[in-house]
């Protein structure tokens, strides 16, 4: 991961409805959620929901695939633990004189 990644996804998640859906995401596991589900758990108009699933899916963080005729949406774990991985990289080994 780099810079820009890590921007580009910090960025969707820093939306409360995003972070949201990405949490609600998290919590329903492999199993995944369809928009209507993701909707009626958090009461987001489709019209809504589907712009902030574009953009999660956007920076890598949710990824979609089909499930019969449905499409489903899933947290994307690898993606997530990059970032974390990302932020926590450098923790406390100092940083010295500048």
């Amino acid at each position: 991961m780099n810079t820009a990644t890590a921007a580009k996804s910090l960025s969707a998640l820093g939306h409360d409805a995003r972070l949201s859906v990405f949490r609600l995401l998290i919590k329903a596991g492999d199993d995944g959620l369809n928009v209507g589900a993701i909707g009626r758990h958090l009461e987001i108009p489709a019209s809504t929901l589907a712009h902030h699933l574009s953009a999660l899916v956007d920076a890598g963080l949710v990824r979609q695939g089909r499930k019969g005729r449905e499409i489903y949406n899933f947290a994307n774990y690898d993606a997530m633990s990059d970032l974390m991985d990302y932020l926590t990289d450098q923790c406390c080994v100092g940083v010295g004189e500048a």
